[in-house]
């Protein structure tokens, strides 16, 4: 049903992506504020696809709490590179198999967003995005995921679903872009990410019809 959507999203991801130009569209306004204090490290995270209910839907988490910067924030499943992995493709399909149980051999990848450096946590982060062919039965891990959430890539590119919240952080106060599906705030590195894929998407509406 969406191979023609697929095959032509598969090409575009090998052309010149948009980038820091679509980042900076959801980027929070005090983003420039937090600087890393030693060498970045890498993390791979996984911008699943699947089709459920001839819909195709996009696989969100909701990190547990902890005392860390991005605790019980929505964002893709994925994490930190290990010695062991090959390349950032296994980091991200590794680390989706241990917080949400996807089987790595199960997933097309279909190609690669542009890496982003979250500031306050030291990442770059490099997004991979991946085909399940079938509906997913999610496992989460309940030490790192406190929800799977499920959403429609439509609901997505609705803009009536993109708008901004205010934010506190420590004694900071400011207002950020949000995507809002379903009542699901994305917001920060997750939306900033999201926003170049979104762009690509939307690049030609008579290519990609979903």
């Amino acid at each position: 049903m969406f191979t023609d959507f697929l095959e032509d999203l598969k090409e575009e991801l090998k052309k010149d992506l948009p980038g820091e130009k679509a980042h900076v569209k959801m980027a929070p306004g005090v983003r420039h504020q937090f600087k890393p204090t030693e060498k970045s490290r890498k993390a791979g995270v996984l911008i699943l696809l699947y089709p459920k209910n001839k819909e195709l839907y996009i696989t969100f988490i909701q990190r547990t709490v902890y005392n860390g910067p991005h605790s019980g924030q929505i964002s893709f499943p994925g994490g930190k590179s290990e010695k062991t992995d090959n390349d950032i493709v296994h980091t991200a399909l590794r680390e989706s198999h241990e917080e949400i149980g996807v089987n790595p051999e199960k997933v097309n990848v279909l190609g690669q967003l542009t890496p982003l450096l979250i500031p306050l946590s030291n990442f770059f982060v490099y997004p991979v995005i991946g085909l399940y062919e079938s509906t997913p039965v999610f496992k989460a891990d309940p030490n790192e995921v406190k929800e799977v959430i499920e959403i429609k890539l439509k609901d997505l590119i609705n803009p009536e679903n993109c708008t901004s919240k205010e934010f506190k952080y420590g004694d900071l106060s400011f207002d950020a872009p949000i995507y809002n599906p379903d009542n699901t705030t994305i917001w920060g590195a997750t939306a900033m990410i999201l926003s170049e894929f979104l762009e690509i998407v939307e690049k030609n509406n008579s290519k990609f019809q979903v």
